[in-house]
């Protein structure tokens, strides 16, 4: 338990030492932007591109590894959709946001943080898989429920993957995972001083993004129907992780680190794109706002639990 305990009270202390500096004013109001754009464009793409140009993958995990963290989505995402109207009776309109808030999980600020931290360096590759496919994944098939649901005409399916995939070329993240994994496979190494400094930018990727998180947290409340949020938080951290964990380990039967990143990341709570979704579509705001606040916090609570029961 102690390990367990030498992970996670670093990792939620950050946040929450990022929340207190927001809520009396220590930074600028601006600081959470700031900082998470760093952290987006700068820090993170470098600590993936690091790790993607050294790294040797397990020949055939990959796929299976997407296969368990995004059927466990999948899985969720129709539970998500049948409990949108029933039993919370809400209209279906609101489903493609709630369905968001239930599957979409903060995988960089937090997941990242969590599983390195429990696995060390070596669940970066697996993290970059699933980093990779998870945000693209699931605004496309969150924005193609909402147009078919609200038929209002306005993007067609080719409209949609057209920006879809704009979006991803100029996706730093993205662009980091590829890179390291084109330099991969030259098999050429760093050259010694662009490391030292791709390391040095690299190191500041994960600290940062737990003090952003915290910042932003700041700016959320703990509002909306409270069925919704309860449906929200119960599908988001311990539904989602459950099938992944059954995907990964029972079916798949993936080595543990591969399994324990897939279920870490399964477990993380709401992260802001969610929101950012539900305000873009007007739909579920205050529901989806609630789940990033109240998701945060209960994450304490389960992801310690879960982080006790999985093999290092």
């Amino acid at each position: 338990m102690t390990e367990v305990l030498n992970t996670v009270a670093p990792v939620f202390g950050l946040i929450a030492l990022g929340w207190l500096a927001a809520r009396f004013g220590l930074l600028h109001e601006a600081a959470d932007k700031g900082l998470a754009s760093f952290v987006f464009t700068i820090a993170m793409p470098a600590l993936l591109f690091r790790t993607m140009a050294t790294i040797t993958l397990p020949e055939g995990s990959s796929l299976l590894l997407l296969a368990a963290f995004m059927g466990s989505a999948a899985v969720t995402w129709v539970l998500a959709t049948v409990m949108t109207r029933v039993p919370l009776g809400r209209p279906l309109a609101d489903s493609a946001s709630i369905g968001m808030g239930a599957t979409f999980g903060n995988t960089v600020m937090m997941g990242i943080p969590l599983s390195v931290g429990h696995f060390g360096d070596q669940a970066i590759a697996p993290l970059a898989v699933v980093v990779a496919v998870h945000a693209p994944a699931m605004w496309l098939v969150a924005t193609l429920q909402n147009e078919a649901i609200n038929q209002d005409g306005t993007r067609t399916p080719f409209v949609i993957v057209r920006d879809l995939i704009s979006d991803l070329v100029r996706n730093p993240i993205l662009i980091g995972i590829v890179l390291g994994s084109v330099w991969r496979t030259t098999g050429l190494e760093i050259p010694a001083i662009p490391d030292k400094i791709i390391s040095y930018l690299a190191a500041a990727g994960i600290p940062g993004a737990l003090f952003a998180l915290g910042l932003s947290l700041a700016k959320y409340a703990i509002r909306g129907q409270s069925g919704t949020l309860a449906v929200m938080s119960l599908l988001k951290l311990i539904v989602m992780p459950a099938v992944a964990w059954v995907l990964a380990d029972q079916i798949f039967e993936l080595p543990p680190l591969w399994t324990g990143v897939a279920v870490i990341l399964a477990a993380c709570p709401t992260g802001a794109n969610a929101f950012l979704f539900a305000s873009q579509y007007e739909r579920a705001v205050a529901s989806v706002s609630g789940s990033v606040a109240l998701g945060t916090v209960l994450s304490v609570v389960t992801i310690t639990a879960l982080l006790a029961v999985l093999p290092r």
